[in-house]
């Protein structure tokens, strides 16, 4: 005898279908670049109170998210470093680059005893990274600094970088090798270079935390974590030959510098040009795959990338970031459609 379902008895499998498929769009999962960290925390904060989509956003670094995307196990990465050919050769589902803010990367120290503002050019800044200069009283920091008050005895300078793949990192030695042709030749840029000298801090928090606690110290964050531990850092010299204090207005002129973004948005723009121009600037990106299967979960990606480059923004410059550019933000826009 032929067995007739009630449509009755099937509302209970329709109605978990459909806690299913919502389940699957209100979570979606994330890890990358400590970078930008404080402000994505505030977007996805802002944006669950607006929509209930949650994303957890593991901050562990920009080579261990990279690693996460490659192997499935996120939705989404983050990264201050774009994606090599290598690396976007080794992805199943071939991501792009959403640039989402601009930072700045600052030289933070720990000098007993020092008041008023630093100068760091990048040649010394070289010198302190490679073990050449140990003293914070070493003629070519003098140089910088002719009258500042800088230790009168050998206090000794204790280096500080991360331990961890990272784009902040990347972003670093990218500057240096710009900017030093000694770094470019000896060490590189990569988000994980052969240290010459120094103590390892996991994330900007760490390389952070080491500096405030360690006298002497100096290290590399960006610049919300010195803000945040309310710790000095450094005016660094640009292109134009002027020290320029890390600033919204000087990543802001290291954006206009910027002659032409790529069609993939991978770029670079440390030590530009233009009077105003912090050096160490950067973009970070959101590296979201080109292929969403799940349709709730690209619904909730897509609609938030409308959202974070639009609304979004307005949050940057209050956590020291500096917003995107109004013609990136048009062509990431279009970018959009691209998610399949």
């Amino acid at each position: 005898m032929k067995r007739i379902i009630h449509p009755a008895a099937l509302l209970p499998l329709l109605f978990a279908g459909i806690v299913s498929l919502a389940h699957a769009a209100d979570t979606i999962n994330a890890s990358g670049a400590t970078f930008p960290a404080v402000i994505y925390q505030k977007w996805f904060e802002i944006y669950k109170a607006k929509t209930s989509v949650q994303v957890n956003y593991q901050p562990v670094g920009s080579g261990a998210g990279i690693k996460a995307l490659t192997e499935g196990t996120v939705d989404f990465a983050a990264s201050d470093v774009p994606m090599t050919d290598a690396q976007l050769g080794g992805v199943k589902i071939k991501p792009l680059h959403f640039p989402t803010v601009l930072g700045a990367v600052v030289m933070t120290y720990n000098i007993p005893g020092f008041t008023g503002e630093l100068n760091l050019s990048g040649d010394t800044i070289a010198g302190i990274y490679m073990g050449a200069i140990t003293k914070w009283n070493d003629a070519k920091i003098k140089a910088d600094n002719p009258k500042a008050n800088l230790p009168a005895k050998d206090n000794d300078i204790v280096v500080v970088r991360r331990s961890d793949s990272s784009g902040t990192s990347f972003i670093f030695t990218d500057y240096l090798s710009k900017a030093s042709a000694d770094w470019k030749s000896k060490v590189g840029a990569a988000a994980s270079v052969q240290w010459p000298v120094g103590l390892g801090g996991n994330g900007n928090a760490g390389v952070a935390g080491l500096v405030k606690q360690t006298p002497g110290a100096i290290g590399y964050v960006e610049l919300i974590y010195a803000v945040q531990q309310k710790m000095g850092f450094a005016n660094v010299k640009n292109t134009a030959g002027k020290f320029i204090k890390p600033s919204f207005e000087g990543v802001t002129a290291a954006a206009a510098a910027m002659k032409e973004m790529p069609e993939d948005f991978r770029v670079s723009i440390t030590n530009g040009p233009g009077d105003a121009t912090y050096p160490i600037s950067s973009f970070t990106w959101m590296l979201i795959p080109s292929q969403i299967a799940n349709g709730a979960k690209k619904k909730a990606i897509t609609d938030f990338l409308n959202w974070m480059l639009t609304d979004g923004q307005k949050e940057a410059q209050g956590l020291s970031y500096a917003p995107l550019p109004a013609a990136v933000v048009a062509k990431e826009k279009k970018q959009i459609a691209l998610i399949k």
